[in-house]
Order: C-alpha cells, then sequence, then structure tokens
C-alpha cells in the first residue's frame, strides 16, 4: 500500500463519487470545547464511505474478471457499495451478511440487485462462507477492508481532508473517524501522510469491540472476544487487518472507545446541528469528540461520519431518548 495507489483510486474515482464537504457546528464547538469539523460520508453513494473502497477494487479489476462477477462479505454498509458499484458495471453480486444486520441494510443490498446470502454471525465464519462461494462460483472476493484496492478508495478521503483542511485554515488536528477492520483508518492515515503529516488520525470503536484501540496499545492485533452485543453493528469486526494494522500501528495515534449511549447522542446532535442522518456506528468518532475530549489534543478535530445506514425504529428511538 502507498500513496500513489491512492491517488490512483482518486483518478479512477473522479466523476463517480461524491466528494462530500467539511462542516462545522458553533453548537458541536461548544460542547466538544474546541473547533469541530464534520465529514459526511453519510451524504455519499449507498449512504456510506463504503461505496468508494467498493468502486475503486471493483474498477481496478480486468473487464474479463470483473465479468464473472464478484462477492462480498458485510453487515451491510460495504455489501451497498459492491452491489452498487457491480449494477453500474454491469455484473453480478452475491453478499454475505449476517442475519442481524440491520433490515435497511439487507433490503437495500437486493434493491441494488445483489443476491443476499445470510449467515450466523456468532456460529458460523463469514471469510469461510465467502471463500466457498467464490470458489464455487468462480467469483472474486471483494474483501471489506483487507485489500490494497478497497483501502486506495477510502484512502480518498483523506485526500480530501488535506485539501479541505488546508482551506479551513487548519494544519494541526486530530483526525477521528470509526474504525472496524481499519480499512478507512489506514487508508486516511496513508494520505495524511503524504499530503497533510500535521493531521493524526485516532481510531474510534464501541467499548468491549475496541480490537484496533487495543492492539496499538499491545502492539499486537488482539481480536474481539465476541462479535455481538453492541448497537454499532456497522464496525464490530473480528479483528484489525493483516494489512491494516501495520499501517495504524506505523502512522496512527492512540485508539478511543465509546459507549453505545454516546454514540447515540452523537447521532442526535449530527441530526440536530447538522441536518444529519448517522448510524451508531457511524456516530462514534463524533461520539468521541464531543464526550472524551480530554483524550484529544490540540484547538480543532476533524471527525468522519462514516455512514447514515439506519433503521427508522432505531433512529426514533434515540431521538426520543436524547433529543
Amino acid at each position: 500500500m502507498n500513496i500513489e495507489m491512492i491517488r490512483a483510486a482518486a483518478g479512477r474515482l473522479a466523476g463517480q463519487v461524491r466528494r462530500t464537504p467539511l462542516l462545522g457546528s458553533p453548537f458541536l464547538d461548544e460542547i466538544a470545547g474546541r473547533r469541530v469539523l464534520v465529514k459526511p460520508e453519510c451524504l455519499q453513494h449507498t449512504g456510506s464511505f463504503k461505496y468508494r473502497g467498493a468502486r475503486s477494487a471493483l474498477s481496478a479489476l480486468t473487464p474479463e474478471v470483473r465479468a464473472r462477477g464478484v462477492i462480498a462479505f458485510s453487515s451491510g454498509n460495504h455489501a451497498q457499495g459492491v452491489a452498487l458499484a457491480a449494477r453500474e458495471f454491469g455484473v453480478p453480486a452475491v453478499i454475505v451478511m449476517p442475519a442481524d444486520a440491520p433490515a435497511l441494510k439487507i433490503a437495500n443490498t437486493r434493491a441494488y440487485g445483489a443476491e443476499v446470502v445470510l449467515y450466523d454471525r456468532a456460529t458460523e465464519d463469514r471469510d469461510a462462507i465467502g471463500t466457498a462461494l467464490a470458489a464455487e462460483r468462480g467469483l472474486t472476493l471483494v474483501k471489506p477492508f483487507d485489500e490494497p484496492q478497497v483501502i486506495a478508495g477510502q484512502g480518498t478521503i483523506g485526500l480530501e481532508i488535506a485539501e479541505q483542511a488546508a482551506e479551513a485554515g487548519i494544519g494541526r488536528a486530530e483526525v477521528l473517524m470509526p474504525t472496524g477492520g481499519g480499512g478507512l483508518a489506514s487508508g486516511i492515515a496513508l494520505a495524511l501522510a503524504a499530503e497533510a503529516p500535521g493531521l493524526r488520525v485516532r481510531p474510534v470503536e464501541p467499548e468491549g469491540f475496541d480490537d484496533v484501540k487495543r492492539s496499538l496499545e499491545r502492539g499486537e492485533i488482539s481480536p474481539n472476544a465476541r462479535l455481538t452485543g453492541s448497537v454499532c453493528d456497522a464496525i464490530v469486526t473480528p479483528a484489525p487487518g493483516a494489512i491494516t494494522f501495520p499501517i495504524l500501528k506505523a502512522l496512527a495515534g492512540p485508539g478511543i472507545a465509546v459507549t453505545d449511549d454516546e454514540a447515540l447522542g452523537a447521532m442526535v446532535q449530527a441530526f440536530t446541528r447538522l441536518k444529519l442522518v448517522v448510524e451508531p456506528g457511524g456516530a462514534v468518532a463524533l461520539a468521541a469528540a464531543l464526550f472524551h475530549g480530554r483524550e484529544i489534543e490540540g484547538e480543532a478535530v476533524v471527525v468522519v461520519l462514516s455512514g447514515g445506514n439506519v433503521d427508522p425504529a432505531l433512529f426514533a428511538q434515540a431521538l426520543d431518548r436524547f433529543a
């Protein structure tokens, strides 16, 4: 992985992805005690940054390989990204999804034209299922985070942040982002190291599922003991990837863990202050900025809102509790 791969991905994605803005709110600044700039990837195609990595990966395949179809495994956001990118290229897509994924994500993935295969997150291995189906049908597996071209696509967010932060007069800041397997964080870290070295990546995860935070502290991959039990389904993964972890170990600052309630509270703040709909997993970085200020350095912080695919019932519950 290197910055040239990210720049190449940016070229392939030009005119395909949305260049999301960098937003501010005096209300959020007051809560956080510092300037907060928000990068709303919840406004990206499919409602998540995952479209960038999916489109990058499919666009990097040869036409012959791509035509045979692709397969992916995901709790929903990568699923939708791959499904849409496959539809745009006119190729088949099979998506392996946990049965307890939000109904909206499953429905949207099918609506984009993909075949959905459900599995039990607690008892079955999605990697094994995906690998077996790929071999059986001759499909190309597009991994959700531990895949160079996916990481390169996510890294294009870092290129945008570098430019937008400079335009906002910010040369030094911590850049907080929701982190599951580390594709988003490692891609942005590589981009910022090359384009804006004064900006440092900080991974953010839900408490109890903070494998990246724990792995960074220990200096080695430390998997989660369980894979269910958090409302932040989008970023609950077994462990950081073999490709992503070395990048984060070299370039990222310490991880931050937030509670589910803090994530839900941040969802409500994003809605009331910025008029944005964010899912719990997509809101953890904002939760860290608002409620864990003592763990953050500097007078400004950049926050990535990674996705907005939340079930209406859960969104209504969050508003009822925290609005």
